[in-house]
């Protein structure tokens, strides 16, 4: 018997608590798939543009972005690299990944970069006015949402209400979701340094033992630096004058990397590991920080919130089509967020807790693990794979493993 299909929605509305970079993507995924959204945000547009700081974008972000008609606005605040080198400090080794290890689907696209990074202010201020231009969306800045909560009574107008109002999200907590949460009892500094040494398209991330170091080009001789160590050490990293604290990037770097001048104040902030204990409640749903953070390590923190609106999107699209009922849609993506976030966060916490370690013989793994990197074209394309698409994606480990030799 053939599956009824549902009757398709005129056009379903959807409520977006939260404009920062996840809510204001989410918001405008769902207008391009044909549904009415009004977007609400306590913070007034100069608040949501003053923050100082950087994101790194990979394939699975830009996917996103060309798919619901982004991706030519932004890529002006674009910057592409092309080189990205891992480095094992305490053991001194390095393993190089290039465009020639993106996946096959990748390089057909025509996208030589490995990854994108971008400013946040340049990012928000090209999202805010697409969101103030598009007919479908209604932009409420600066204003406190009427019947706030995120309850199924609340907004009965509404057929779905998008909850990515941040890692204290006030909705999350109204619908009383726990989270499973983990301290890492690590902070993470970030700054904007001139450099010396680095090609302006060249990304590096550092093991070192007090945690993951960053770095990622802005254009020019301009990088970000997002520097993670011990809560006391940062703390004391943020408080140094400019100086000081170049003297201290300079000890952390490699001896190739000399930063020359610090062109913000450094700021620092804790990280740690946090997943919602459910994704939805009603016809609500948690996106982004709201429901997970992982650590910064690999810069997997703005893209896993991205890829859950790549689902909603594609979920909202079936909504539209008649495929999908708006009541099942929360249920669905709840179901389906599952296995990219907890590997995700499985992964990054590997990673962090790995190489953040001076045991013998994880240090005889982790030299081996490189040893095989480098050697192995294969092995990097699975790598860099799973980096830029996401470890559920089945094209990243399929096309990472096609035709595999073991040391092409």
């Amino acid at each position: 018997m053939a599956a009824q299909r549902s009757p398709a929605v005129s056009q379903p509305r959807a409520l977006v608590h939260g404009a920062g970079p996840t809510g204001a993507v989410a918001a405008l995924a769902l207008a391009d798939a044909g549904w009415a959204v009004t977007i609400h945000d306590p913070l007034s547009s100069s608040l949501l543009l003053g923050r100082s700081r950087a994101y790194a974008f990979n394939h699975s972000s830009q996917r996103l972005l060309a798919r619901i008609g982004l991706w030519d606005d932004l890529t002006s605040c674009m910057v592409p690299f092309r080189q990205l080198e891992l480095r094992d400090e305490p053991l001194m080794r390095a393993v190089p990944f290039g465009s020639a290890d993106l996946s096959p689907r990748s390089r057909r696209a025509g996208l030589g970069a490995v990854g994108w990074i971008a400013e946040h202010g340049p990012l928000m201020t090209s999202l805010l006015r697409r969101l103030a231009e598009h007919p479908a969306v209604e932009l409420h800045l600066g204003e406190i949402c009427p019947g706030g909560s995120g309850s199924p009574s609340s907004h009965p107008e509404a057929h779905l209400i998008v909850a990515a109002d941040g890692p204290s999200s006030p909705h999350r907590q109204a619908l009383g979701i726990g989270l499973w949460h983990w301290p890492y009892h690590q902070s993470c500094v970030t700054a904007q340094v001139e450099l010396r040494g680095s090609a302006d398209d060249q990304a590096w991330e550092l093991f070192r033992p007090e945690g993951p170091f960053a770095v990622l080009p802005l254009g020019g001789r301009r990088f970000q630096l997002v520097w993670s160590a011990s809560s006391r050490r940062c703390s004391q990293l943020e408080a140094l004058p400019p100086v000081a604290f170049l003297d201290a990037v300079s000890a952390a770097l490699p001896d190739q990397l000399q930063p020359d001048a610090l062109l913000d104040q450094p700021r620092a902030f804790p990280v740690a590991l946090s997943l919602a204990r459910r994704l939805r409640h009603g016809k609500t749903v948690l996106l982004g920080e709201s429901a997970h953070r992982c650590h910064p390590v690999g810069g997997q923190g703005l893209n896993l919130c991205w890829r859950d609106v790549a689902d909603l999107h594609r979920l909202a699209l079936q909504v539209v089509a008649g495929r999908l009922r708006p009541g099942q849609l929360p249920a669905r993506y709840g179901r389906q967020r599952w296995p990219d976030l907890v590997l995700t966060v499985l992964v990054t916490d590997v990673l962090v807790r790995l190489f953040s370690n001076r045991l013998p013989l994880l240090l005889c793994l982790r030299r081996l693990g490189l040893s095989l990197l480098f050697r192995s074209a294969a092995l990097r394309r699975l790598s860099l794979g799973v980096m830029t698409e996401g470890p559920c994606r089945p094209w990243s480990w399929a096309a990472a493993s096609a035709n595999w030799r073991p040391w092409s």
